[in-house]
């Protein structure tokens, strides 16, 4: 059972990688798989919402929605320190509790 393109010894676990990445090339070019409504991990297809994180961590492309966020959010007026202040009093924080505000 010897082929000429068989490696002996060591070499041939690395062979045996070499072939199956070329097969699975060759089956992924035949038959590719269409891609999925929802390409995060960390996100089910049930959160339709895109993040920020989303596109800049995991290289999704932004949906026209997202797109329109973004440009509203860079139109919309500077909150002032009151509003700020007033914001900060009211978050609970990590602990959710308002009486110690972060």
């Amino acid at each position: 059972m010897t082929s000429s393109d068989t490696p002996n010894g060591g070499d041939f676990a690395h062979w045996v990688d070499e072939k199956s990445e070329a097969l699975k090339f060759e089956l992924g070019e035949k038959f590719p798989v269409p891609p999925t409504v929802l390409v995060s991990n960390s996100v089910h297809a049930e959160t339709g919402q895109q993040k920020l994180e989303e596109v800049l961590l995991e290289h999704e492309q932004p949906t026209q929605a997202f797109l329109e966020e973004v440009a509203a959010l860079e139109e919309a007026a500077p909150l002032s320190d009151e509003e700020l202040v007033r914001q900060a009093l009211e978050a609970g924080g990590a602990d959710g509790d308002n009486s110690t505000p972060e």
